[in-house]
């Protein structure tokens, strides 16, 4: 390290919530590399943080070719969840549950200080997350780290979002673990000091309840000589959809708070009509005073959880989803509005990587 600079390599970058939040963290972050599989997932990496080279790629081709930087204090990444996340499908035979023993492999070759693995809860019920127990011990290929989990929510550290997620913080046996950050907010704050969780209000503060940004989405830029829609800020994501009266009517009918169960007869769907159980987040509304629920890749669809606006009759925009994540204003995004969605979806929220940054930035 020079002046007092601390080396990260991120693996499974995506757009770069992490590299974000660590940059957030603190000043003392410098990013080193990047490895991201969905190309573009990884030119919004490259246009977010143009000084860090960037592999567009699968992980095991980077390995083989011996790109990797020198000098790395900190590996950060989520290897992808799909197999063994609750929601949907779950499948043991999942190749991408194996991408964690490129993680390991990588950790073995670069031969970092501390490791940040972050990923869906259930990872710490997974049999992947005993095999990376086991790949520590006195025989495995990271007999020489030792890591601990714990599920953080990012709620507890300033962001306007309920997203609970496992996180494996790992150290050099020569060295001392490190510990979690401590929560910064809370619910219910009490007299130690804790602040009131940001809520979706306080978050979408200022943003217009019409979409206004549908004349920026046809910009074109090029990542390794492929056209690509982009560049966009989070500001200039904010798009409109188009709705059925159907649809515009179920939304009008339905209260902060609420969900399909708050529907009347005439505007349920055929399912709903023969289903009275079931999740209340399906068709719900978001709340001004409260956090939002996870954001997810398909948050633009209110039949897929509560991501209808809290005052306007529509879902939440892309931008708003931004906002709720933490991106920051100089964040870019490449791709289409479903990769967008995407790269929005499946990142770390900001306040969380920052949280962990500053809880790192204190060994060095």
């Amino acid at each position: 390290m020079s002046d007092g600079e601390i080396h990260v390599l991120d693996l499974f970058a995506g757009t770069g919530g992490l590299t974000a939040g660590f940059h957030a963290g603190s000043a003392r972050f410098r990013s080193v590399g990047a490895v991201e599989m969905d190309r573009a997932a990884a030119a919004s990496y490259a246009a977010s943080f143009p000084e860090t080279p960037v592999s567009p790629g699968r992980i095991e081709d980077w390995l083989e070719r011996g790109d990797l930087p020198k000098n790395v204090d900190v590996v950060v990444g989520g290897p992808p969840c799909q197999g063994f996340s609750t929601l949907g499908r779950q499948d043991a035979e999942d190749e991408r549950n194996t991408l964690w023993r490129q993680y390991a492999r990588t950790l073995v070759l670069t031969q970092p200080k501390y490791f940040v693995v972050e990923n869906v809860a259930a990872f710490a019920r997974s049999p992947q997350y005993l095999d990376f127990v086991a790949e520590t011990g006195p025989t495995g290929s990271l007999r020489d780290y030792a890591f601990q989990h714990r599920i953080l929510n990012a709620a507890d550290y300033g962001s306007p979002q309920l997203r609970k997620r496992a996180v494996l913080i790992g150290y050099h046996r020569d060295l001392e673990f490190p510990g979690f950050p401590e929560p910064t907010h809370a619910a219910e704050p009490t007299l130690n000091g804790l602040k009131p969780y940001v809520t979706v209000g306080q978050a979408l503060k200022g943003v217009p309840l019409e979409p206004d940004k549908d004349d920026v989405r046809d910009r074109v830029t090029h990542f390794h000589s492929i056209p690509m829609p982009g560049e966009f800020s989070p500001r200039d994501l904010h798009w409109s959809r188009t709705y059925t009266m159907l649809s515009r009517n179920r939304f009008a009918n339905i209260p902060e708070g609420g969900n399909r169960f708050d529907l009347p007869a005439d505007l349920l769907a055929p399912c709903w009509v023969k289903h009275k159980t079931g999740s209340g987040d399906v068709m719900g509304r978001l709340r001004s005073d409260r956090p939002s629920v996870t954001i997810r890749t398909e948050f633009f669809k209110p039949e897929k959880g509560r991501y209808i606006h809290p005052k306007a009759d529509r879902a939440i925009t892309h931008y708003e989803a931004a906002l709720l994540q933490g991106f920051p204003t100089e964040h870019r995004f490449i791709g289409n509005r479903g990769e967008i969605a995407r790269q929005i979806g499946n990142a770390v929220p900001i306040p969380l990587g920052a949280a962990i940054a500053r809880q790192l930035a204190k060994q060095f």
